[in-house]
């Protein structure tokens, strides 16, 4: 049975319309549950077709191209031969959805070359690009190693996309969980982030079950009156 033809036999039409509701510009789709896709996506990564399924770029349905994503993540090749999977799937990406399920926990071999890969993507003026990096790194690189450079990369944000600013926003709340000390200085000290970007960012800390209550206070006292 043929790639497509498996993903449309698992159409959940009331899961389709649902999915529609959540995800702007998600195009013809299926409706396909995220576990059911992974499954797949896993079972495609240890066969000997899945650079096969990665050529097609002929994938007008939205779980198409979230499976290819998924199985560039699964599969277990060269980390050179993976970056270039990254960098002929990237411009497909098209809503938050795709770009977040494309997103994965990285192999140890596979840090330190994404994080060089990313770099570019910090400063494209393509909304999903920008979220791309962001992502990325929040799944990846908030750690005591990167922390500084990628503040240094929030400082230097300028896009107009929402669902590129929601990226940053979320990214400076994970921050904050792990580092809060170091992001209480960063968030008071004159942060550079626009008003919107930086308020939401406020706001997704506020939403954390992992900050304490006096965190929350003080996170509240910083917002700004946006222009």
């Amino acid at each position: 049975m043929k790639i497509r033809e498996q993903l449309l036999a698992m159409a959940d039409p009331a899961y389709r319309d649902f999915n529609a509701s959540l995800i702007p510009g998600i195009g013809p789709s299926i409706g396909i549950r995220i576990p059911r896709l992974r499954a797949l996506a896993r079972e495609i990564a240890r066969s000997d077709t899945w650079r096969d399924v990665l050529r097609d770029d002929n994938c007008p349905y939205h779980e198409e191209r979230m499976l290819q994503g998924m199985v560039i993540g699964a599969v277990r090749c060269p980390v050179d031969e993976k970056l270039e999977l990254v960098a002929r799937f990237v411009p497909k990406i098209d809503n938050w959805a795709l770009c977040d399920c494309f997103c994965w926990k990285l192999r140890p071999a596979e840090r330190e070359p994404m994080w060089r890969f990313i770099q570019p993507y910090f400063d494209s003026p393509r909304e999903y690009d920008e979220r791309f990096a962001v992502v990325m790194a929040t799944t990846n690189f908030i750690d005591a190693e990167h922390l500084e450079a990628l503040l240094r990369r929030f400082e230097a944000f300028h896009h107009e996309g929402y669902y590129a600013r929601m990226g940053v926003a979320w990214a400076v709340s994970v921050c904050y969980v792990r580092f809060p000390e170091r992001m209480r200085r960063w968030l008071a000290d004159a942060c550079p982030l626009d008003a919107w970007t930086f308020n939401k960012s406020l706001q997704k800390i506020v939403e954390s079950l992992r900050v304490s209550d006096d965190d929350r206070r003080f996170v509240r006292s910083l917002r700004r009156i946006a222009k």
